[in-house]
């Protein structure tokens, strides 16, 4: 952490869990959950990224190699964090994958596989994550959604469906989960330069995009996601839940 950003004295110490946490944003939530001090466990499908991260952050971090579409093995993940370190306090529904289909490509099994890469695990690893956090007084769920499901883009029916999808499902588990003292929450990112971005879809066309529609300029970057992230993983908003946050420069 750097000195002029916040530091969350109630992070030290607390167990947290994200998805798709090898690379992306996922990665720099791993490193800045890891940076207060949290005890970071995370899954992903890219096994050499995500030892080589676990290797570097240290003993405070645990990854598991997993692919989000197995419900079973993303529970069995979830299970091993908490054998190791202690109940999940902050689960962060972070793994997701926007590569583009034409509306004539999908059939049935490309439809179901895209929802279950974008929306499925989310619900099931805060249906394995509640009991534990019921018991340990409360906790924080944090599902990333997407600008995609607010503005004009082409291409991404099913993600921009999931994305959408993922708003409504933050709404509801707020208030399944309410009494329990467990906030669950959106965020909403913007176009965010990560790796992936930069090598894949920003063109000088894409950049022409935003800056003609953010209103603050200047591009985004996963840090800045990160920290909307870590204030509402730590108790400084313990009174937020059931919203959208959305991180995108003034896009929507």
């Amino acid at each position: 952490m750097t000195a002029e950003y916040a530091t969350y004295p109630s992070l030290r110490g607390r167990v947290a869990f994200v998805s798709g946490g090898a690379s992306g944003l996922g990665e720099e939530f791993v490193r800045q959950l890891a940076g207060q001090g949290a005890r970071v466990a995370f899954v992903d499908i890219d096994e050499d990224r995500g030892t080589a991260l676990q290797r570097e952050l240290g003993d405070d971090t645990l990854f598991r190699a997993c692919d989000v579409r197995d419900v079973p093995a993303l529970r069995s993940a979830l299970a091993a964090a908490a054998d190791r370190f202690g109940p999940v306090r902050v689960l962060v529904n972070n793994a997701a994958d926007d590569r583009r289909y034409r509306v004539d490509e999908f059939d049935v099994e490309l439809w179901d596989d895209r929802m279950a890469v974008n929306v499925r695990h989310h619900f099931f690893a805060a249906q394995a994550v509640a009991p534990g956090m019921r018991e340990a007084g409360g906790g924080s769920i944090i599902n990333l959604g997407s600008i995609s499901a607010h503005i004009d883009l082409l291409e991404l029916p099913a993600y921009i469906t999931a994305k959408a999808g993922i708003e409504g499902l933050t709404h509801t588990l707020a208030r399944e989960f309410g009494p329990w003292q467990i906030r669950v929450n959106c965020i909403v990112p913007g176009w965010i330069m990560t790796e992936k971005q930069l090598a894949h879809w920003v063109t000088p066309e894409a950049e022409a995009s935003i800056a003609r529609n953010q209103c603050l300029p200047g591009k985004l970057y996963p840090d800045d996601v990160a920290r909307m992230m870590l204030w509402l993983a730590a108790d400084d908003s313990r009174s937020c839940t059931a919203q959208q946050w959305i991180v995108d420069g003034g896009w929507i």
